[in-house]
């Protein structure tokens, strides 16, 4: 379908789920994927519409997962009006205050506490039991964009068998440390770009649609090591322990400070090795170049957090190796 034949369709669908033939739509917000979300105005209230071309992605998951979050109490988009074949979803306007631009060191404490307070909400009440498994396949499969992305696309370097081994090795460490985790609801994105906030029930939550049942670490460090804000170590090891006690207090886990310091630690490690391979697709395969300039955080994340572990120290070799002193943020030619 053509861009102007897909654009009446989701004009024509929302006026219709409205029941305003006046209603109109002007963009809203730009999606990594291939999702647009519109804002449509009409009896005094502000809505957003969701188009997720059906060729391209699948909305049912994330209804699904709104339902979920909704019967938890939890502030995720209340839906009115939704289309399976077509591809598009009414749902209330949270508005656009991101979490990203209101952060500050005099605000974070707040709004990480609220965030948090959620994050406990999901991993305690929301019904995780029969999503799909953050299983070894999963994780696998989303660390091999970095030799494919990251070092071959990005960087131009081949790895050879002796790189291949070392970069086997620790990927399989961290699939170890991620599954030894206690397994809850996983957001997959829960960060600053991903929270709206709220007057009441803060945060917002948005892009919730590829959760999974995973690592009881994985939303804290996408929260803690934002891909888009870096706080200092020593304060987010704080908030580290401060949510680690209250999921001992709740009966998630029985890890000592150490321990689950280490696996927020290596579970950071493999987000990060993956977004390092996912932000390169993303000018490479599909023309975002933005993402580029937001490498060189998560690749001091990557950097800092693998050379503190044995384990990973070699594959941080080989890739400052294959870095060289290349800026990070320049596509290759």
């Amino acid at each position: 379908m053509t861009l102007p034949a897909r654009a009446a369709e989701r004009l024509a669908w929302t006026r219709s789920a409205l029941r305003d033939p006046q209603a109109g739509l002007e963009p809203a917000s730009a999606d990594a994927s291939f999702r647009s979300y519109w804002r449509a105005h009409s009896d005094g209230r502000s809505w957003i519409v969701m188009d997720a071309p059906p060729d391209k992605e699948d909305i049912r998951p994330w209804l699904d997962v709104a339902q979920r979050l909704n019967a938890a109490g939890l502030h995720a988009p209340e839906i009115r009006a939704s289309d399976v074949e077509l591809g598009f979803v009414l749902m209330a306007d949270l508005g656009t205050r991101l979490y990203l631009p209101a952060l500050a060191p005099e605000s974070v404490d707040a709004l990480y506490g609220d965030a948090m307070d959620a994050l406990l909400n999901m991993q305690t009440r929301v019904d995780e039991g029969d999503l799909a498994p953050y299983d070894e396949a999963r994780l696998l499969a989303e660390m091999e964009l970095l030799p494919t992305w990251f070092l071959s696309r990005h960087l131009g370097f081949s790895p050879a068998d002796e790189d291949l081994d070392v970069i086997a090795h620790a990927f399989a460490a961290l699939v170890a440390s991620a599954q030894s985790q206690p397994q809850v609801f996983v957001h997959r994105d829960y960060h600053s770009r991903n929270l709206l906030i709220a007057d009441d029930n803060n945060p917002g939550i948005l892009d919730f649609q590829d959760a999974v049942r995973g690592p009881v670490t994985y939303d804290l460090v996408s929260l803690l090591r934002d891909c888009y804000i870096a706080w200092p170590p020593a304060r987010v090891e704080a908030w580290v322990e401060q949510y680690r006690r209250r999921l001992v207090d709740a009966g998630i886990t029985d890890a000592d400070r150490a321990k689950f310091l280490r696996d927020f630690d290596l579970m950071g490690l493999q987000r990060h090795i993956k977004v390092l391979g996912i932000f390169c697709r993303l000018w490479y395969r599909d023309g975002k170049a933005g993402y580029l300039k937001d490498l060189p955080l998560v690749w001091q994340y990557t950097c800092e957090v693998g050379r503190r572990h044995p384990e990973t120290a070699p594959l941080i070799g080989l890739i400052e190796r294959a870095l060289g002193d290349r800026d990070i943020t320049l596509p290759l030619a």
